[in-house]
């Protein structure tokens, strides 16, 4: 595809909305003319890119946002990021607790709803034992929150039924990571799109879904005329107009695609033996290490030729994206959830990796392989502070006995405090909850009843007498709302202070810029009240506000990897976000992990320029990942594919765009996407009702007919309340990462 650069310039501003915040809006000129009393630092709500945005305050409200210039965004936002003190004064924010009598909320007191909240919570305990509750948390909350409900429930009630929303989002690229270099989290920074020469795009949206990212990588293109960009999507999203090489494919056959590249990049000796003989170590699917021989023939199943009959993608154009990547003088790839949810998530993100690791495409600046992340604090939240039912603080995981007495001395618990055996991750919880086999679930900051899979078979279990479910949550009509026995009012985004962490492991302070709204409080404040009532040993959670539990925290990474225990608030407070490492406070950041001379933990005088300290003789492993169909395919009962995501104007579950006029005008409901092809054969137009039929149920949608999807597959974003495609959506989940397949099932559509 040849590009000009006005062409490159236009989709990125068209598709991105992005502003540098000029008033362009007439709600943006309103608040332009309140002439803010003061500017508070503070981070975005949206998307897991971590924008530094300031807060305009006047008369002790929020009245306008503008980007922070001084961040890595350099002062650009999103509409969403821009838009947000409507969603702020939403008349639907939840301003006192409320108690469900004889199936209605009816406001309480603060006393009356955490008293019934704490006897059914010790009830449960007594009666059915510490695997009978269980905390569900999200990507949303901040560091502190989840760090602090991860020790009440493991170290004070121990509990290891701790999980949340990033368990749906970002668990394949955690096992991903983890497989790959023994450790989590992206190696590289933002800073290397700025000096890569070739992006490879795959199960990504940059556009609408990380759009201020996207704008640096085609302002990268437009400023060199040698960049590449490669874009691996079965739909021509506006990502893929500025690609030169756009590989639509059919869903679910990426995996045939990478192995497929990975035999080409060998076969025209693009590979980088000096690097792999050195770094790395080859390994079967059954967790065998092996010789680069055997690796080879494992590729001989995935020629080109052989690929194309598997994934539809040309055996030509297999061969010259594989040369792009591998030939370029720095290559970033970038992939999110079209990876992430999907059954084999894990072995999609390991071949990613594979691609960098064969060619010595990383650990130099403009060449990482880069996850991106959907929620603000995905990474620094719940990954970081080991907010899941497997997972220990900074990388440490609940099955070894090692890694559990670390943090029992760290934390000064008696051996043996936590429990041995895993919680139930995402699914098997809510599971457990819908038989009621888990008695009281504690869900804050996310809303399940909307985000799970095959969610009405949640619900349902949801409406039962015999479970409890305590709920904080900002809006009324966040639809897990509607099945909470007790709803709580926490202090929302500006209303508190504490810490996001983006995708690149940058750390930023989100300051408070307004008291919170009518009885809100910070759930950190309704968090240690839950400890207190729940008659938590007081040395276990000796903290009294937010910056004691952020301190604690600095401690205990400073004995891992992670160690940010040069991240003091008082630095915090002055800086606009540090990367991890970040050991003492004149240290400036980690841009690149584990290269000699970047990264901290690497001694100077150690031998090699790499060190992959995740594993003991540090080297990365490089997989040997075969296809594996879909859990659900195309048949002639169902025969086309179904999938789902998000539109640029709305964000997961809509409880805050759908709150912004300007936002709801744009897309004001769902809408099911077909090809020009399909609606052709079925008779059906632009603006037509369709109905969708899965083997979970069926619902109706206005048709969206173009060439945005190739033919055979529709797509359904998922922001709508009115129209929730995850009641079709599959709940089968990869078996490593336990991350649900929202991205692939089976769907037959007709006009209705």
């Amino acid at each position: 595809m040849k590009l000009t650069r006005r062409d490159v310039l236009k989709t990125a501003a068209a598709s991105s909305a992005i502003m540098a915040l000029n008033g362009s809006l007439p709600m943006l000129k309103e608040a332009a003319a309140a002439e803010p009393d003061k500017w508070v630092k503070a981070v975005c709500r949206f998307c897991g890119t971590g924008c530094g945005v300031m807060i305009g305050v006047k008369g002790g409200k929020v009245v306008t946002v503008k980007g922070d210039p001084n961040n890595h965004n350099k002062g650009f936002l999103c509409l969403k990021g821009a838009l947000m003190p409507p969603i702020v004064y939403a008349k639907e924010r939840v301003t006192k607790p409320y108690i469900r009598k004889d199936g209605q909320l009816q406001a309480a007191t603060w006393d009356e709803a955490m008293e019934l909240v704490v006897s059914k919570f010790k009830t449960a305990l007594k009666e059915h034992g510490p695997t009978s509750i269980a905390y569900y948390g999200s990507g949303q909350a901040l560091t502190e929150e989840s760090y602090l409900a991860n020790k009440i429930w493991k170290a004070g009630l121990r509990s290891n039924n701790v999980e949340g929303n990033p368990r749906l989002c970002m668990a394949s690229a955690v096992g991903g990571y983890v497989t790959s270099f023994g450790k989590d989290e992206p190696s590289g920074s933002y800073e290397d799109i700025d000096a890569a020469t070739c992006f490879f795009i795959i199960g990504s949206n940059m556009s609408e879904c990380h759009p201020i990212l996207f704008k640096r990588v085609a302002s990268r293109k437009q400023a060199d005329p040698n960049v590449k960009v490669i874009v691996v999507d079965p739909r021509k999203t506006n990502t893929a107009r500025i690609a030169d090489e756009h590989v639509s494919f059919k869903p679910g056959t990426d995996l045939a695609i990478l192995n497929a590249m990975a035999y080409v990049i060998i076969q025209e000796e693009l590979d980088n033996p000096r690097f792999y003989d050195k770094y790395v170590n080859f390994m079967t699917n059954k967790k065998k290490k092996v010789d680069f021989k055997a690796y080879q023939k494992f590729l001989e199943d995935y020629t080109p030729e052989k690929a194309e009959k598997i994934s539809g993608v040309p055996a030509d154009q297999i061969r010259r994206i594989a040369k792009m990547f591998a030939s370029s003088s720095g290559t970033v790839s970038f992939w999110t959830m079209g990876l992430n949810q999907r059954i084999r998530g894990v072995w999609a993100n390991n071949l990613v990796t594979n691609l960098h690791l064969l060619t010595g495409q990383i650990g130099k600046r403009g060449a990482t392989n880069f996850s991106l992340t959907g929620q603000p604090n995905a990474c620094g939240g719940v990954r970081d502070t080991g907010s899941l039912c497997h997972l220990l603080p900074a990388g440490r995981v609940i099955k070894k006995a090692a890694h559990r007495a670390q943090l029992e001395k760290q934390w000064g618990l008696k051996p043996g405090t936590i429990a041995p055996k895993p919680g139930l991750h995402t699914i098997a919880l809510w599971n457990a909850f819908s038989e009621a086999k888990v008695k009281a679930m504690f869900v804050l900051c996310t809303n399940p009843a909307h985000s799970l899979p095959n969610v009405n078979m949640y619900t349902e279990g949801m409406k039962r007498k015999d479970n409890f479910m305590v709920l904080s949550e900002p809006f009324m009509d966040a639809e897990t709302v509607k099945y909470c026995d007790v709803l709580l009012p926490p202090a929302f985004w500006c209303e508190k202070r504490g810490v996001y962490g983006c995708s690149e492991r940058r750390y930023s302070l989100l300051m408070q810029a307004v008291e919170p709204m009518g009885e809100c409080k910070s759930d950190i404040d309704i968090l240690l009240d839950f400890a207190k009532r729940m008659g938590v040993d007081p040395k276990v959670i000796p903290f009294k506000n937010v910056d004691d539990v952020w301190d604690e925290w600095r401690e205990v990474s400073s004995a891992t990897p992670y160690n940010f225990k040069g991240m003091t608030r008082a630095r915090q407070e002055k800086e606009s976000g540090l990367r991890w490492p970040c050991p003492t406070e004149d240290h400036p950041g980690t841009k690149i992990r584990y290269v000699r001379g970047e990264d901290p933990n690497i001694p100077k005088d150690y031998k090699n320029k790499y060190w992959y300290y995740g594993y003991p003789d540090g080297k990365a492993k490089l997989w040997m990942r075969p296809y594996a169909p879909a859990a659900e395919e195309p048949d002639a009962e169902y025969p086309m594919v179904l999938t789902t995501g998000r539109v640029i104007d709305h964000w997961h579950t809509g409880t805050m765009t759908m709150k912004v006029p300007e936002l709801r005008r744009s897309f004001p409901k769902a809408y099911v996407e077909v090809n020009e092809e399909d609606a052709s054969k079925l008779s059906i137009k632009n603006g037509d009702n369709v109905e969708l039929e899965t083997r979970r149920g069926k619902m109706v949608f206005q048709a969206k007919v173009s060439d945005v999807c190739r033919p055979g597959l529709v797509f359904v974003p998922w922001y709508d309340a009115n129209l929730m495609i995850n009641k079709l959506t599959l709940n089968a989940f990869d078996k490593g990462s336990k991350q649900p397949e929202y991205k692939i099932c089976a769907v037959r559509i007709k006009k209705a």
